[in-house]
């Protein structure tokens, strides 16, 4: 089944998240070879454009409003193969942003601006993971240190 969007429950377990401190949001994407936007959207019957350019408006529209809020890109990739999991879960992009508390992603969220940005990544993604972790410190294995 494909995730696009968080539920009202995946949001309220941000906000519900123990203690303080900055948060990494991992995120997974994978596009569709056109967007497909809402009959309610501005961009509904505009010619068609791809997923990934969808999911540039989108990060145009919000990356002002992410820099505002403190969080920024810490890491970009473009994936080019599974290499353990679902042989279907392929992905286009992924790239680790930081927030400096899980309290301003939801500021962000939750923002005007940010909500009629979001369109853009609705339309243009078909499927998704986005993964909230905490920081810690790295260890001399693969596991954390200090934690």
């Amino acid at each position: 089944m494909a995730s696009i969007n968080p539920t009202r429950e995946q949001f309220r377990a941000i906000g519900d998240l123990p203690g303080k401190g900055p948060i990494l949001m991992v995120n997974l994407l994978r596009f569709r070879d056109k967007a497909v936007y809402a009959a309610g959207d501005p961009e509904f019957g505009e010619t068609p454009v791809s997923g990934e350019d969808a999911y540039r408006r989108y990060a145009h529209d919000t990356e002002r409003l992410v820099l505002s809020l403190g969080g920024s890109q810490n890491w970009i990739g473009l994936p080019m193969l599974t290499v353990i999991g679902p042989e279907d879960e392929q992905w286009h992009h992924a790239f680790v942003a930081r927030y400096p508390s899980a309290q301003s992603f939801m500021d962000m969220v939750r923002n005007p601006d940010y909500q009629k940005a979001v369109r853009h990544r609705t339309a243009a993604v078909s499927d998704s993971r986005l993964i909230c972790c905490r920081e810690a410190d790295a260890g001399e294995t693969f596991l954390a240190g200090g934690t």
